[in-house]
């Protein structure tokens, strides 16, 4: 009897000094850690993270589906951006032209002002409709042949820049046309060399360095 008054005083007025809250904190949150030894997670945890796998994926992607982005996904991006570009550098090209033009003219106050707004709004809306119009056709052809053949790989990328080209210049004869393609067809091929920078760094070593195969 006399232990157990003498346990109980101990509890109150020293020894381990656990109150009844934290007494109740123990008992409905228990402590976790990940590994012995190391400080107890947090008690609002009811879960070991140590279970947890290393990495997670960024994405929920559905079962079977592509784990990147296609070309129909990507075609509101580009179109955006090639409309945005060609509204910046038309706009800044309009602006040039507008104090050459106001300038030789003698224009001042807000005359010369009126002008150099036209100049911007109109060459930056037609640089921006003519980026746009060309994105919106690159875009289109690379969804289709996507679709059409189940891949998307370099061939679409220049198959369909050479025929954006060919249809951009399609109304100009049938020079223009064969000369559109073809410079579709050169940046499509510059673009496509560009993203296999690495492959060809690796082929290259690996060409230089027998040994490393």
């Amino acid at each position: 009897m006399a232990s157990i008054i003498n346990d109980i005083n101990g509890e109150i007025f020293g020894g381990s000094k656990k109150t009844s809250s934290s007494v109740l904190e123990d008992n409905v949150y228990p402590q976790f850690t990940s590994q012995p030894g190391l400080a107890p997670l947090s008690p609002y945890l009811n879960f070991d993270p140590s279970y947890l796998p290393a990495t997670q994926p960024e994405f929920i992607f559905p079962e079977g589906a592509v784990k990147q982005r296609g070309r129909f996904e990507l075609a509101f991006s580009q179109i955006g951006a090639a409309c945005i570009i060609g509204a910046g550098v038309g706009g800044a090209n309009g602006f040039y032209k507008g104090l050459k033009a106001t300038t030789l003219a003698g224009q001042t106050g807000k005359l010369r002002r009126t002008q150099l707004i036209n100049h911007v709004m109109k060459h930056g809306s037609s640089l921006a409709n003519t980026l746009g119009v060309v994105s919106v056709m690159y875009s289109g052809f690379g969804v289709l042949l996507s679709w059409v053949r189940g891949t998307d790989d370099s061939l679409n990328t220049l198959a369909a820049a050479s025929a954006t080209g060919m249809l951009f210049k399609s109304t100009a004869g049938l020079r223009k046309c064969a000369l559109g393609g073809g410079v579709g067809l050169g940046i499509a091929s510059l673009y496509c060399l560009w993203n296999s920078r690495e492959s060809f760094s690796q082929f290259r070593h690996h060409s230089m360095n027998p040994a490393s195969k």
